[in-house]
């Protein structure tokens, strides 16, 4: 069964994670922390230019850049290759991950190293890039505790003096 598991294509997710896996391996083996550290921050560059298309998303269809429009007009679709639960509250999304296909395809490739690289930068930049007050506590992971477990939360815009 195994074997005729193994003949099935990969899932675009699992190649996406291999790839960040393996170049941000080779850029950390070559450049040690500063490498880590380019690679985090091209991770953050990224994830807040996908938060201001999710912006821009939301932006056409009328909707302003608020937490209740944040998922509705997210840029990634969930297949079941992501198990999760959501729970809306005042000002704040909870959302609670049980199975993710990049921890699964990094965990399994033996690269929790470098995935959790991307993991702890990529939610709170995509949030702060659709509205400069949405902030993400992320306190627990996959790859470490077995579950991600996120707080995305809108703090009150700063009034000026």
């Amino acid at each position: 069964m195994d074997e005729k598991k193994s003949l099935e294509p990969a899932s675009m997710y699992a190649i996406m994670a291999q790839l960040f896996a393996h170049v941000s391996k080779a850029v950390v083996d070559r450049f040690g922390e500063e490498g880590r550290e380019a690679v985090k921050e091209g991770v953050r560059t990224f994830g807040e230019q996908r938060g201001r298309d999710i912006a821009r998303r939301a932006a056409l269809v009328d909707e302003p850049n608020g937490i209740e429009n944040y998922l509705p007009n997210y840029d990634m679709g969930r297949s079941d290759l992501f198990e999760y639960e959501t729970t809306m509250h005042p000002k704040e999304i909870e959302q609670t991950f049980t199975k993710c296909a990049f921890a699964e395809q990094w965990k399994k490739d033996g690269m929790e190293e470098y995935g959790i690289m991307y993991c702890e930068m990529i939610d709170p930049a995509i949030a702060r890039g659709f509205n400069p007050n949405f902030e993400v506590i992320h306190d627990q992971y996959i790859l470490k505790e077995g579950t991600c477990h996120f707080r995305f939360q809108m703090k009150d815009e700063k009034k000026e003096e």
